[in-house]
């Protein structure tokens, strides 16, 4: 037996329920192609309808029989992701995990409807109220996960700038990006901490080191070139997703717990899914109570836990 964990390691989905973000494509669509053809029911949350359908349509042509549906999706929206939460809620009473995947990156500064930056919003604040607006179908369920994907970039800053959350004052893509994979991180502890009392449901984080997606579709021309003369470094979103799906699926898995590639060359980019060690900084507990709350004022959602 090969001792990397693979996609062969992923044990039976079967009777279980998965709600993906991003799953469209990329490492969503990976990660929702293997639990898919492991037994899961999978539910393809995407911005998109359409495309959703059309990835969908490839899961199931590569695992005939595998059940899975599209649900709509904006995470930039806080009325799209009651709207999305209530209909999962409504369609399923119960969730085994929910992979809070979707991502945007390197784009110019935008302000969402609700009053947000776009990146910000996207990644941290959509997910927080997705997530608190889905845990009480996840809570009765044993073993259920809360999984985030974060990113080597949550290491580049030294906290969140909960003064300029807007980006009024200045606004790097990449500098901005970065904490908001942060904040991922800093949610996930918090969340886990805040579930500790209870014996059914954890929250953990994966990130799948350098991969090729289309992330990066709305950089600008300098990052794109960037990402084009990293490309040798780069591994396949399969790969990608294999941290997103150990943390989803291994059962030796325990709350709190960051995995990513475990590669030395570079670190962290390429590899097996292991065991990975966030920065000092998403450990800071005062910052991820004051990001919860927050995040608790900014979307309107309080946590049942």
């Amino acid at each position: 037996m090969s001792p990397n964990w693979t996609a062969e390691s992923v044990p039976s989905q079967q009777g279980r329920t998965v709600v993906i973000t991003g799953a469209n494509s990329g490492i969503g669509w990976e990660t929702a192609t293997v639990l898919a053809a492991r037994g899961a029911s999978v539910v393809l949350a995407v911005r998109d309808v359409d495309k959703g359908k059309q990835a969908a349509a490839r899961i199931t042509a590569a695992s005939p029989g595998a059940h899975v549906t599209v649900q709509r999706l904006d995470l930039a929206s806080l009325a799209s992701v009651r709207a999305a939460a209530e209909e999962l809620r409504a369609d399923h009473p119960t969730i085994d995990l929910l992979i809070n995947n979707a991502g945007v990156s390197h784009i110019p500064r935008e302000i969402t409807v609700d009053g947000f930056e776009r990146q910000f919003a996207t990644n941290h604040l959509g997910h927080f109220a997705l997530t608190g607006l889905l845990l009480e179908a996840m809570l009765p369920v044993r073993g259920s996960r809360a999984v985030t994907v974060s990113a080597i970039a949550h290491r580049t800053p030294n906290g969140i700038d909960f003064d300029d959350l807007r980006r009024e004052r200045s606004y790097n893509a990449m500098a901005v990006y970065g904490q908001s994979k942060l904040a991922n991180l800093m949610f996930t502890h918090e969340l886990q901490r805040r579930l500790s009392g209870g014996d059914t449901t954890i929250a953990v984080a994966a990130h799948p080191g350098l991969a090729r997606t289309d992330l990066s579709r709305n950089a600008s021309l300098s990052q794109r070139a960037l990402f084009k003369a990293l490309s040798p470094l780069l591994q396949s979103a399969a790969m990608g997703a294999l941290p997103v799906l150990r943390a989803a699926t291994d059962p030796d898995v325990r709350g709190g717990q960051y995995y990513g590639p475990g590669g030395s060359r570079p670190r962290e980019a390429r590899g097996y899914p292991t065991l990975a060690e966030s920065s000092p900084a998403s450990h800071d507990v005062a910052g991820q109570r004051r990001l919860w709350a927050v995040s608790e004022e900014l979307t309107g959602v309080l946590f049942p836990v």
